[in-house]
């Protein structure tokens, strides 16, 4: 056993000292080359700042003087400045350098060793320019330190396996016999099965240690059933953990299902009568009352598909954080007050009795006029759709010290206390009944609540339960000052009765035909292209005062197109609108880069038109041009 012993010991102690040996031969290798190029490095950055305004001047004499303080760095060999083109524009050469080399050219930025000898090239650069190359090379000499430190580590392996060799002698007996002591309790514990057993402790050294280790487990087998009995419990509890989360992902699986039915069922209402109105509209025999009738329905309706779709469009821009607020001070009782003007017509439609209570005085905050507004209507909208006819709706505002506090009641379905909390999660529906009759995604709240944290506010509800109605409270922090008072803009007016020369570009037939008979009848000279190198060359052939084009057109994409003609002298003061799907903000910038002076996103109306026209023409059109009106 102590031929054994002495064996382990002096293999594992040589194998030890090797491995470490090595691993220090190694990072010693590894740090002297680093700490070489870091040296060459900062010297190539010295000389490279020093020389930067010597090359801007070509200033030959500076840069050679830089280089000449290289003569108290003795491992330094050689050193060059390149000029931009490559050719030598300074060097210097210590005395060991004879005779001087240099290479014909600059190579790539960076470092590389050719057996005993290290060079480095670093760029010149000021200001994103290239000024030129900075080369230096050196002694590297790292065989001799190779040697030196590989007789030292041997000298250190061979004093160490001697040492290991007499201290085993010394402490061989202290070893093997608590290690027989071990063994042989090891030998009862197995016949016996009594984990009660212990080896006398003889020493506090690592066999000490051993012992101390194998009482302990020992002592730890005994614990072993209760362990088990623990871990047992624990799997349990994990098991309910997991089957809590299995259970939510599978509602968040039915929230789904429910909230892709619930979208098909909200698109296919509105589509119903825009079919219908269609149909009624190819009738020879329709009246102008019920051309008009339908018109409106056909409108009410294309509204709430884009109502829907835009409500999705703000929660995916919130969630991914794709949103930004146009910030300014106003007064959000005014926003208010024009979403309960909005709300007006739902409101008498379904027979509400509503009472405002607002205070005359500005409530001024910090905010977004168009998401706060978002924010008002939805809240109003639900109030009207989960009230029955002839309901009663409140609505009231507070001015505190710090905020402002508008408060949305009604007496309609309410709302259980379990599912408060839930009604601001996606899609989620409190009344899920076929024949409930009430439209939305389960979006709107969601949204509300987020824009409203966006504006440093909260959004709360309170009921006391189904059939006991609810309220809606939104909290808003006051601005710290009102805004100057500042005087809106008029268009002259001639401006808006001008005639233009239009050109619309679309892919979509449809929907730049539909566009050009809306203009066409108040007098505007309209021409039509299908693709973007058509729109170019009518554009080229007669440059027209505005142009309304699409983005993905097959040949020629919209900001391509708006850059062609930016470019063209006879094109170039033309106002270009780009319409398009695409409505993000990284979307706008794009195109203003473009070229384009106007943004729109389809669907678009009349009266998004009809400010561009005008603008257009005050922009344009001298009075001496003016084109015969319309007959």
């Amino acid at each position: 056993m102590r031929q054994k012993m002495l064996l382990v010991v002096m293999a594992t102690t040589f194998a030890a000292l090797l491995l470490s040996a090595t691993a220090l031969l190694i990072y010693e290798l590894r740090s002297f080359r680093a700490a070489w190029i870091e040296d060459l490095s900062t010297q190539a950055d010295l000389i490279s700042r020093s020389s930067a305004a010597a090359l801007a001047f070509d200033d030959m004499r500076a840069a050679s003087e830089n280089l000449s303080l290289l003569r108290h760095r003795p491992q330094i060999t050689a050193a060059a400045v390149y000029a931009p083109d490559g050719d030598l524009f300074a060097t210097y050469a210590s005395v060991d350098d004879i005779p001087p080399s240099f290479p014909a050219a600059p190579g790539p930025e960076g470092h590389r060793i050719n057996g005993d000898e290290m060079e480095i090239f670093q760029r010149i650069e000021q200001n994103g320019e290239l000024l030129g190359t900075v080369y230096l090379r050196a002694r590297y000499d790292v065989t001799t330190r190779l040697f030196d430190y590989l007789a030292i580590l041997a000298a250190v392996t061979v004093a160490s396996l001697l040492a290991a060799a007499l201290i085993f002698n010394r402490l061989q007996h202290a070893v093997t016999m608590p290690i027989l002591a071990v063994a042989q309790v090891a030998r009862e514990v197995m016949e016996r099965r009594n984990y009660s057993l212990r080896v006398p402790k003889q020493s506090e050294d690592e066999v000490g240690i051993l012992v101390d280790a194998f009482n302990n487990m020992l002592i730890e087998v005994g614990r072993r059933t209760e362990a088990l009995e623990r871990i047992n419990r624990d799997l349990s509890i994990e098991m309910e953990e997991r089957q809590k989360a299995e259970e939510a992902l599978r509602a968040a699986d039915r929230r789904k299902d429910e909230f892709l039915a619930t979208l098909a069922h909200e698109l296919r209402n509105p589509l119903a009568p825009l079919s219908n109105g269609i149909e009624i509209l190819k009738l020879p025999r329709a009246d102008a009352e019920a051309r008009t009738r339908v018109l409106g329905i056909m409108e009410r309706q294309l509204r709430q598909m884009v109502r829907l779709i835009d409500d999705l469009l703000e929660v995916s821009r919130i969630t991914t954080g794709k949103l930004a607020l146009k910030r300014e001070p106003l007064d959000v009782l005014g926003v208010l007050r024009s979403a309960l003007e909005i709300a007006e017509p739902a409101l008498r439609a379904r027979g509400h009795r509503l009472e405002a209570h607002l205070p005359e005085a500005p409530a001024w905050v910090d905010g977004d006029a168009t998401r706060l507004a978002q924010v008002f209507s939805n809240l109003l909208n639900n109030a009207v759709k989960y009230t029955d006819p002839g309901g009663h709706i409140e609505v009231g505002a507070e001015l505190g010290e710090a905020g402002v506090t508008v408060r949305v009641r009604d007496n309609g379905i309410g709302i259980a206390p379990e599912m408060q909390a839930a009604i601001f999660e996606m899609f989620m529906q409190v009344d899920k009944s076929l024949e409930r009759g009430r439209a939305g995604l389960g979006v709107g709240l969601t949204l509300a609540r987020q824009l409203v944290e966006l504006h440093g506010g909260t959004l709360e509800v309170h009921s006391a339960g189904v059939g006991q109605g609810s309220e809606f409270v939104v909290r808003l922090p006051l601005s710290a000052a009102a805004p100057a008072a500042v005087l809106p803009e008029e268009l002259p007016p001639a401006a808006a009765l001008l005639p233009l020369r239009i050109l619309l570009a679309d892919d979509n037939v449809d929907f730049v035909s539909s566009l050009a008979s809306m203009l066409e009848p108040m007098g505007h000279q309209v021409r039509v292209a299908h693709d973007g190198r058509a729109a170019l060359e009518a554009a080229l052939a007669e440059p027209p005062d505005i142009g309304f084009f699409d983005i993905g057109m097959p040949g020629l994409n919209g900001y391509a197109l708006a850059e062609r003609l930016r470019r063209e002298p006879r094109t170039a003061r033309m106002v270009m609108v780009a319409v398009t799907g695409w409505g993000q903000d990284s979307d706008r910038e794009q195109a203003r880069r473009a070229g384009f002076d106007h943004h729109l996103v389809k669907p678009i109306e009349l009266n998004q038109v009809l400010p561009v026209l005008q603008a257009a023409a005050a922009r344009l059109v001298p009075p001496s041009r003016v084109l015969p009106q319309a007959q």
